[in-house]
């Protein structure tokens, strides 16, 4: 997986188009946010009104004028709550909308990427950007821009008052903040060092999980707990060392937070105090009135609370643009397999396949599977695959469908390049049985019907009844409601394969490929499964790739694919008498049995 970083005006550039679609929904939010500030910024003027006239004739101070500062603080907290009310509800509800846009947005991308990305990339890894990361993003899309909005206006409206009541000091204390900030950025960019190893690692912990539950069988038949234990508690300790490390860093963010507000009280406290006694300093004219000091204290402390604010915000601010990070690194991952901008719908193809001068190596590595191969397959025809491990047999196939590109060369579906065919009309018209069969977690019916989404229960149960497999499922207790447990962990491999292939019935693809799909199954499942694959491949363009050649012998043509490219051709009699390469396969098998 592509660990790109991005630089922090990006991550802004590429997120803000998320908040489009809600943008009245953050203008109220704004605006609400601008409420809640005026509100607390009223009191200190309130208090300094008050303090001052008292010390200068209390009498002046009736119950009246105090009763009404009394209403409008009030009915200004009424504000405050109902404008909070709305930034808490709304806002969070905008900022997990965004993460599930963002969630959606992966998601697509992630079903776009070809066979070569998921083979370099981790589930554990991918499952953690697509789920934990982005859940930072919730609160992070709602409190960014409303944290800094009322910072801003505190900041602002804070220094236009204290300053009109006294410059000198008020530079003072605002010539602290510069500083301060200098010095928490530097923290905050380690900070975020540390979150983005903390999410790497969380990924291959999980990955570590998945692997070790999705291979318990294997564990408990090697004995082997302890060795998982081993390993797992080696990744923990790595995640707990990366958590230490960012604490580390928040310990010192905290600290240096308080050492600046201790700085700022005790300016306040020291020059605001020689201001009000002596009243000239420094050529300074006027003095500060014990009101003013009252003021400037408590719009201070409101100061020091909003950058605590944005400095615990930091902590969460981090985390989002971590989280904004690897998501990033998920859409920007390459599309390498995609439809051509003239791309058409296939429809109704015959199934004559050509591949001319085809080579292909994969991309990652550069392994070099075969050059130059050349091979004609006719409309309708049966022809299986066989050759040493390793030579090429599934990857040649795998370039039909177009799971991966070939590096040179063309293939042809009835005259014309695959590329110039929609991948979804491509794949749709191709049915692919493997060994390795797949089911998703869910009931017998809904895999069967994951093969033409919509299809009524009658053609479910017909394609079942095809592929050998209605018998044994009305054997099961709940039947085609039958829960098949996770990649089908309740059925034997026998039923699973028949599954899949109830699966191709129903899809009814004009072309299909079997790869080694009765390789892994008993003689008697084998028996089952091949009846039903002798009658998917009716009138079928049908490629077949199997190790027990007993499977192939009525194949229209077979064909011999070793590192040399196909290197025999022909029937079953056909290369039985030429005494080559199957020759030796055949014997072999038959030696062995």
């Amino acid at each position: 997986m592509d660990n790109k970083q991005y630089s922090t005006r990006e991550l802004f550039r590429r997120f803000a188009p998320y908040f489009k679609k809600y943008r009245f929904t953050l203008w109220m939010d704004l605006f609400c946010a601008a409420l809640t500030t005026v509100c607390e910024l009223v009191l200190p003027l309130i208090m300094r009104y008050i303090t001052n006239e008292g010390l200068r004739d209390l009498a002046s101070l009736s119950v009246k004028t105090i009763l009404s500062l009394g209403v409008l603080y009030f009915g200004l907290r009424i504000v405050d709550c109902i404008a909070s009310y709305y930034m808490s509800d709304m806002g969070h509800v905008m900022g997990a909308k965004i993460e599930t846009d963002m969630r959606r947005d992966a998601y697509n991308h992630l079903q776009k990427l070809s066979n070569t990305y998921y083979n370099n990339t981790k589930v554990g890894q991918i499952m953690g950007r697509i789920t934990n990361d982005l859940f930072d993003v919730t609160e992070f899309a709602h409190h960014c821009p409303e944290e800094f909005f009322i910072a801003g206006i505190k900041t602002v409206i804070s220094f236009i008052i204290l300053a009109n009541i006294n410059l000198p000091l008020t530079l003072m204390i605002f010539l602290c903040v510069p500083l301060m900030c200098g010095v928490c950025m530097i923290l905050n960019f380690r900070m975020r060092s540390a979150f983005r190893k903390q999410r790497n690692q969380i990924g291959e912990l999980n990955a570590r999980i998945e692997d070790s539950l999705l291979g318990h069988k294997v564990v408990k038949a090697f004995t082997n707990e302890e060795v998982e234990n081993v390993k797992f508690e080696k990744d923990n300790g790595t995640f707990l060392d990366i958590k230490k490390l960012t604490y580390r860093y928040m310990a010192a963010f905290n600290t240096t937070v308080k050492l600046f507000d201790g700085l700022m009280y005790l300016v306040v406290l020291v020059a605001g105090g020689i201001f009000m006694v002596n009243g000239r300093i420094a050529m300074v004219r006027g003095k500060i009135a014990a009101g003013d000091l009252v003021a400037y204290m408590l719009y201070v402390s409101t100061l020091i609370a909003t950058i605590r604010r944005i400095i615990e915000f930091a902590e969460q601010f981090q985390r989002g643009m971590t989280g904004i990070e690897r998501f990033l690194q998920i859409v920007d991952a390459d599309i390498e397999i995609f439809d051509e901008p003239d791309a058409i719908e296939l429809k109704d193809p015959k199934g004559e396949i050509s591949f001319e001068k085809v080579s292909f190596e994969y991309p990652d590595d550069h392994n070099k599977v075969f050059t130059d191969l050349n091979l004609q397959i006719h409309a309708g025809e049966k022809v299986a695959i066989v050759g040493p491990s390793g030579g090429g047999k599934t990857t040649l196939c795998n370039l039909i469908p177009r799971f991966y590109d070939v590096s040179e060369g063309r293939i042809l579906l009835d005259g014309q390049d695959i590329k110039h065919f929609t991948l979804k009309s491509l794949r749709g018209n191709i049915g692919i049985v493997q060994q390795d069969v797949y089911l998703f977690s869910g009931t017998i019916y809904e895999n069967i019907a994951y093969g033409r989404p919509g299809a009524s229960k009658e053609d479910v149960i017909n394609a079942a009844k095809r592929a050998g497999a209605h018998e044994f499922i009305m054997g099961l207790k709940d039947g085609y409601d039958t829960y098949v447990g996770e990649r089908g962990v309740k059925l034997s491999g026998g039923q699973k394969q028949r599954i899949s292939i109830a699966r191709v019935f129903l899809k009814n693809p004009p072309i299909i490929i079997l790869d080694e799909a009765t390789s892994a199954l008993d003689n008697e499942s084998e028996f089952a499964v091949a009846k039903s694959l002798g009658e998917l491949s009716e009138g079928r363009t049908t490629l077949t790739i199997a190790h027990r050649l007993s499977s192939i012998r009525n194949s229209d043509r077979i064909l011999v694919l070793t590192d040399d490219g196909i290197v025999e051709e022909g029937n079953h009699d056909q290369l039985m008498e030429q005494k080559g390469i199957y020759y030796q396969f055949y014997e072999t098998a038959n030696a062995l049995k």
